[in-house]
């Protein structure tokens, strides 16, 4: 109670001071007018009455096949030798020293001199009718092949995990840019006005490499970020009111806030302004809206025995349930980020013997669970779900500092990597690109990561040349100066 009474009369202290300023000292709009000229490398200030978040904001380039996105993003980067891309011949050379041409001019994370070759270590199979390759890391999974469109030669530009998760999520390896997510929100709007548009669910117990940036807003209005629920306690902090308060009396010190805020907007015309009415406003709809979705606890005990959770627990299965419960009540964009999947073979947890069986263990079963329960619902067709991570794993063993590890592993690798959607106007049971005998370059239908975002942004109805926003004097968008759409996928 005490700090929303506090921000309010510091928002009417603080405007009564600058409005004050302004008109007596004797300045005037002149201050104004050199603001604009100094702050060229500033912010793009919006000419804009408000900041909405309904669908008539942007007009779609096309009628969207995907009216929602899922996105689960593997945080540290599964070895896809050892759950999708099957390569007998790397076998043959396990153990082998490493042919010179995959090392010569050529950097990584972590190796140096010349490693042996890795073999992979799962037991492959093709499963439905569209014989997809599977390995038994992933027994679920294999159930739904047929409903899976993969991307089997994935390349990106980035080998280390903090700039490689930002180039996935946001179009650059530098900070700054709006990500995917916040794209989506900003073209397509929220169909649900008690909800955020772009919702992010964390799990494996730390953030992404590269921070929250992965999930911001960039230089888009921060209305368009991805706000970030607990599964544990209050879904969002302080979503609850404190003791002393009622909901009456805190609407009531909510509008008389965003009355200041409004009269603020009125004198200085800054969206971020608008921002920060919306955001008041939405906080007080979560208070009602937030808990009951994030409620698992009506949901029937074969919903939850196919995902795998108790209610509670937490976990990256809760998470899935999550996210169908979410786009089943209009948000535009979940992003799910589980973090612990990088293999490198340094420990018992850190390795594709047992670390790697253990997360898919942990995973699995509620990926899988989620794609059925869509269809299930009548979902599926509308809402495009993503899996992947940010770059893949060498075919050979890692050696850092060129001495082999204590179990085995992979370094990162930017060359080749796979990832699969599902649903949302791309086509089912198909495969798509293929890499060389041993799994390390892509040989046919590479795809880059910017070619992704190009796809995704086609099936949400955009034209990703287009669809641009003014910034710093000039037009940015999602793929900067990159990327082709992969009509190949499209159903």
């Amino acid at each position: 109670m005490n700090k929303l009474l506090n921000e309010l009369l510091h928002a009417d202290v603080q405007r009564q001071t600058r409005r004050h300023f302004l008109q007596s000292a004797g300045f005037g709009l002149g201050v104004l007018g050199l603001g604009s000229l100094l702050d060229g490398c500033g912010p793009t200030r919006e000419k804009t009455t408000a900041i909405r978040s309904d669908a008539s904001l942007h007009v779609p380039h096309f009628v969207p096949k995907a009216q929602r996105v899922i996105y689960i993003h593997m945080a540290g980067a599964p070895s896809q030798l050892e759950l999708f891309d099957y390569k007998p011949e790397l076998e043959k050379f396990h153990g082998k020293d490493c042919p010179a041409a995959f090392l010569e001019g050529k950097q990584f994370a972590f190796i140096q001199g010349v490693p042996k070759m890795l073999g992979p270590q799962g037991k492959f199979g093709q499963y439905g009718q569209s014989g997809a390759w599977l390995s038994d890391y992933l027994p679920y999974l294999q159930t739904m092949a047929d409903e899976i469109t993969f991307l089997k030669a994935m390349h990106t530009d980035q080998f280390n995990h903090a700039p490689a998760q930002l180039l996935l999520h946001t179009g650059s390896a530098r900070l700054g840019r709006p990500s995917l997510g916040a794209w989506a929100v900003y073209g397509l709007g929220s169909d649900n006005q008690n909800l955020p548009g772009f919702i992010v669910l964390a799990s494996g117990g730390r953030q992404p490499d590269a921070g929250k940036s992965v999930y911001g807003s960039g230089f888009l209005p921060s209305v368009y970020q991805g706000v970030q629920c607990r599964t544990g306690g209050d879904p969002v902090l302080y979503v609850t009111d404190p003791k002393g308060m009622n909901r009456n009396m805190r609407q009531k010190t909510i509008e008389a806030i965003n009355d200041i805020n409004r009269q603020t907007y009125e004198d200085a015309q800054d969206p971020e302004t608008l921002t920060r009415i919306s955001q008041y406003e939405m906080a007080f709809r979560m208070q009602m809206s937030v808990p009951q979705v994030m409620d698992v606890s009506r949901e029937p005990p074969f919903i939850l025995d196919m995902y795998g959770v108790k209610p509670g627990d937490g976990s990256f299965a809760m998470n899935c349930l999550l996210a169908r419960k979410l786009v089943e009540n209009d948000v535009r964009f979940v992003q799910l980020f589980d973090w612990g999947w990088d293999g490198h073979g340094t420990s018992a947890s850190d390795n594709i013997e047992g670390g790697l069986r253990h997360k898919c263990r942990l995973s699995d079963k509620p990926v899988a669970a989620l794609l059925q329960d869509l269809k299930m619902r009548g979902l599926l067709e509308e809402t495009l779900v993503v899996w992947g991570a940010e770059f893949g794993r060498t075919p050979m063993q890692e050696n850092r500092n060129g001495l082999v590890m204590p179990y085995m592993g992979r370094d990162h690798h930017l060359e080749a990597f796979t990832m699969w959607m599902a649903g949302g106007g791309t086509k089912q049971g198909y495969t798509h690109g293929q890499t060389d005998e041993l799994g390390y370059y892509g040989v046919t239908d590479r795809v880059h990561v910017h070619d992704l975002q190009a796809t995704i942004l086609h099936l949400m109805g955009f034209d990703h040349e287009k669809f641009t926003y003014p910034f710093q004097g000039r037009n940015f968008r999602l793929t900067d100066t990159a990327g082709k759409v992969v009509n190949e996928i499209l159903a």
